[in-house]
C-alpha cells in the first residue's frame, strides 16, 4: 500500500536550522597561532540543542526546560554516551608546520583535504622557535621536554634555523624556476613549512581531540592550536557541551584499579599497608633494595599529589 506522502508532508512538523550566534559573529575571522598559523571556523552543524534532540529521538526543541537540557547534556559526556555529540559537525580552516600536522592527522577521525604542493608552490612560511623557546629533552620521557636552553645557546639555534631555512627555500624555489616537477622540489623542505587543510570533524571526536591536546604533557606547537580551538571557538559554539567536558574530562581524574586498592589500604590501615600494596603491584621494590625510577609510580605520585593525597612511599 503507497504511502500517503501528502498526509505526512502536512503533519511533519516545521525545523529550523540550529544557530549559534556567538559562532556566526567569528565565521571566518582567522585566531592567530604560533607565529604565522591560524585557526578559522568555515561551517558548523549543530548546537547544544542538537545534542538533545539526537538523545531524545525528538524533533524541534522538545518540551524540556533549559535545565533539564543542561543536566542530560552533563549526564551523557559523564556517562559516555558519545553518540549524540556525534550529531554536531564543525568545518576549520588550518594554517599549520607540517610537523605539528602530523601528530594532528593521526587523529583519524576527521574528512581532510589538505593543500597540495604538487599542484601548487609551497607556502612561502616556516614556523621558528624564539630564542628562549628551545626546549631540552625530558629525561623521564623520551618522547616529551623539560626545561629550556638559555638564551645563548637559544641565540645560536634560532640563527641557525634562519639559516636552514633560507637556504632550504632557496633550494627548492631554484628547482622549481627550472623547470623541475613540483613534486620532487618539494622533498628537501623542513618540516617547519606551514600547510593549510580544510578539518571537518564531529563533536565527540573533537572533544576527544581536544583533551589528549589541551593536556600539558602534549607537544607545545599542537597544544596552542587547540587550546585556540577549545577556548575561542567550541565555547562558543556549544558552552553548555564544554562546561561539561571541563568538569569531567579536563579538570577531572580517573583511578585505576591499582590508585584505588592503595587509597583503600592507605585510608583503612595507614602508610605501612600502602606501601604494601604498592610493592605487590610492582611499584616499590622490596624493603632494603633500590628504588629505581617508574613511570607510573611517577603518574600516581602526580595525580595523588594533585588530589591532596599523600603518597605513602615518600
Amino acid at each position: 500500500m503507497p504511502y500517503n506522502l501528502t498526509g505526512i508532508m502536512e503533519q511533519a512538523e516545521k525545523l529550523n536550522r540550529p544557530v549559534v550566534q556567538q559562532l556566526d559573529e567569528i565565521l571566518g575571522t582567522p585566531f592567530k597561532v604560533l607565529d604565522d598559523g591560524f585557526v578559522r571556523v568555515v561551517d558548523y552543524m549543530g548546537s547544544d540543542e542538537s545534542i538533545v534532540q539526537a538523545a531524545r529521538v525528538s524533533y524541534g526543541k522538545g518540551t524540556k526546560k533549559v535545565s533539564e537540557d543542561r543536566g542530560l547534556i552533563r549526564y551523557l559526556l559523564r556517562h559516555q554516551h558519545t553518540t549524540p555529540f556525534e550529531m554536531c559537525e564543525i568545518k576549520l580552516h588550518v594554517r599549520v608546520p607540517m610537523d605539528c600536522w602530523r601528530q594532528w592527522i593521526r587523529h583519524r577521525t576527521a574528512n581532510v583535504n589538505e593543500y597540495s604542493t604538487r599542484y601548487s608552490l609551497a607556502i612561502d612560511a616556516s614556523q621558528r622557535a624564539g630564542e628562549d623557546h628551545w626546549r631540552m629533552q625530558s629525561k623521564d620521557n623520551k618522547q616529551g621536554s623539560e626545561g629550556f636552553f638559555d638564551l645563548a645557546a637559544g641565540k645560536k639555534f634560532s640563527d641557525q634555523e634562519i639559516q636552514l631555512q633560507n637556504l632550504a627555500r632557496s633550494v627548492y624555489e631554484e628547482r622549481v624556476n627550472a623547470g623541475m616537477a613540483r613534486e620532487q622540489a618539494r622533498k628537501d623542505l623542513p618540516l617547519s613549512t606551514y600547510t593549510e587543510a580544510y578539518w571537518k570533524v564531529d563533536l565527540h571526536n573533537l572533544i576527544h581531540f581536544l583533551w589528549l591536546r589541551m593536556d600539558s604533557h602534549a607537544q607545545y606547537e599542537i597544544r596552542a592550536y587547540a587550546n585556540v580551538i577549545g577556548n575561542e571557538i567550541v565555547q562558543r559554539w556549544v558552552p553548555t557541551a564544554w562546561e561539561a567536558f571541563q568538569d569531567y574530562k579536563v579538570k577531572a581524574a580517573s583511578l585505576s584499579n591499582i590508585e584505588i586498592e592503595i587509597i583503600r589500604s592507605l585510608n583503612t590501615h595507614g602508610a605501612e599497608a600502602a606501601k604494601e600494596t604498592a610493592r605487590r603491584f610492582g611499584l616499590l621494590p622490596p624493603d632494603g633494595q633500590e628504588l629505581k625510577s617508574n613511570r607510573e609510580r611517577n603518574d600516581i605520585e602526580e595525580k595523588f599529589s594533585s588530589l591532596g593525597i599523600s603518597i605513602p612511599w615518600k
